[in-house]
């Protein structure tokens, strides 16, 4: 059986009525999310959009805001603490509740399902509801639990599409808007269990692009997600793909509609023409922002990516989606290195700037969010202009504040992850060197606003973990009336498909 004829593609004034309801209080999580939204739209009527743009920055928390703002403005030689980033400037906000159908404390999978269904899901789950298992592999049984996105919908209706992320395009946020799965792991041929009838998360972006129209841009990192394992990589001749079902995925993409482009560098990129774009520029993630070569032809900027990917779905005359995904702010967290992760938050910034400067406010809706926070914590008594990665100095004081121990520490740090060990060099590639308690460390003689410095934590683990208190949501255009209080992360999917009459 084709996959995409597994798909539920009701509208959306029967979608409930398709897919199974999880137990709420014996609501799905799917009503209440519209009925909440519908009460305010009674209250405020909305304008209707004809595009939407919805920005993530995975693992953005409103500390990683803070912190990200300051830094911002210290790196221009200004006031950090009254610097505003991109989208603080946006008229509407509001907070969003980040648990899903069965954690007090998410994934980016069932976050991104939230925001681009409507629906909470499991953990490890990418847009199908939690009746399925984790390692349910078996498309028939699946089948009936498939959550329509929104990407889906507006390629139902007509409308223009993209996905645009510095992640595998594979990775748990932009696999949301066209993947169904219960486990994010199975990115590529090889990962699922034998037997297995569901595609992989690569195949069926394929699947999806021989649907309609298919997806108009999709930019990111992953080509080893797309290659056999006998292929060599374009840019890394040393590296080979990852499937092991002998499949060409990008030839397969090119092939399912006509006109298709593939790059895989930024001189590419800038120079393509017309028709589908599908941009891979990386085996597997992009660069850090902070690592990411300025003179380099191989690797855009997300910013560069946003102006690429607004330029060709503004021809569409019936309107686009597009969702834009700052990723590695959440690597940076994980590996308890505020550097790249607050740089990577500017980068996402300068991304909505782009955004903003290529649209018009009176026809599009730009919405900015993170799909969860992490445990990054800004403490001590700073003075006002101390740096924002550097020792807790207090108004006036020449010295760094110390500890119950007689040490220095820095503004700040992370409740648990590496940093209780000293780590040092590249995040992506050295071992960790438990030399030493990084939570006990004299830093001293430390700088610790290099981009290599990695903040210390209270609890030890191997890799740094989400945070589970609420992010924020900013708004732009029709649709941003309502925005507002306090919302339920599922909620989001709601304002966007009202936005668009979907």
């Amino acid at each position: 059986m084709r996959f995409s004829s597994l798909l539920c593609v009701a509208a959306a004034s029967v979608a409930t009525a398709c897919f199974a309801r999880q137990p709420d209080q014996g609501v799905s999580s799917f009503d209440a999310a519209a009925s909440s939204v519908a009460q305010r739209a009674r209250e405020t009527p909305p304008r209707r959009a004809r595009n939407v743009i919805l920005f993530i920055g995975d693992g953005m928390g409103i500390s990683t805001i803070t912190a990200a703002r300051i830094l911002e403005g210290q790196l221009r030689g200004g006031d950090g603490e009254g610097n505003r980033l991109s989208f603080e400037e946006f008229p509407a906000s509001a907070l969003v509740r980040t648990y899903s159908a069965n954690q007090q404390v998410s994934d980016s999978a069932p976050t991104a399902t939230a925001m681009l269904t409507g629906w909470r899901a499991n953990d490890m789950a990418l847009s199908v509801a939690p009746a399925v298992a984790v390692d349910e592999a078996d498309a028939a049984v699946i089948a009936p639990h498939v959550l329509p996105t929104l990407l889906e919908r507006a390629e139902q209706r007509g409308l223009a599409t993209g996905v645009v992320t510095t992640t595998r395009i594979t990775h748990a946020t932009p696999a949301s808007t066209y993947a169904h799965t219960p486990n994010r792991d199975w990115e590529y041929a090889g990962q699922l269990p034998p037997g297995a009838t569901l595609p992989d998360i690569a195949a069926q972006l394929v699947q999806r692009q021989r649907t309609g129209n298919g997806i108009e841009v999709v930019l990111g990192g992953g080509r080893e997600s797309m290659l056999p394992v006998e292929m060599a990589d374009p840019e890394y001749p040393d590296r080979r793909g990852r499937r092991r079902d002998g499949r060409n995925l990008i030839n397969e993409w090119l092939e399912a509609q006509p006109g298709s482009t593939f790059v895989w560098n930024r001189e590419q990129l800038l120079a393509a023409g017309d028709g589908p774009l599908l941009g891979l520029f990386e085996p597997s993630h992009m660069r850090y922002e902070a690592d990411r070569s300025k003179d380099r032809a191989g690797e855009p900027s997300l910013a560069e990516m946003t102006r690429v990917a607004i330029a060709r779905l503004r021809k569409q005359r019936k309107g686009y989606f597009l969702m834009v995904e700052g990723g590695r702010i959440d690597h940076g967290h994980h590996a308890g290195n505020a550097y790249r992760a607050l740089t990577d938050t500017i980068a996402f910034s300068d991304a909505v700037r782009a955004a903003t400067e290529a649209v018009d406010a009176r026809d599009t809706l730009i919405l900015v969010t993170a799909d969860h926070s992490h445990t990054l914590t800004i403490g001590g008594y700073p003075a006002r202009g101390n740096p924002i990665l550097g020792l807790v100095r207090g108004p006036g004081a020449t010295a760094p504040e110390r500890d119950a121990q007689g040490r220095p520490y820095t503004t700040l740090s992370y409740a648990n992850g590496p940093g209780f060990n000293i780590v040092e060099g590249n995040i992506d590639e050295a071992p960790r060197r438990p030399a030493a308690a990084g939570r006990d460390r004299d830093l001293s003689d430390v700088d610790t606003t290099a981009a290599g410095f990695h903040q210390q934590s209270l609890v030890p683990l191997a890799g740094e973990t989400h945070g589970g208190e609420d992010v924020a949501l900013f708004a732009r255009g029709p649709g941003s009336e309502l925005v507002r209080g306090s919302i339920a992360q599922n909620e989001i999917f709601h304002i966007a498909r009202r936005a668009l009459g979907l």
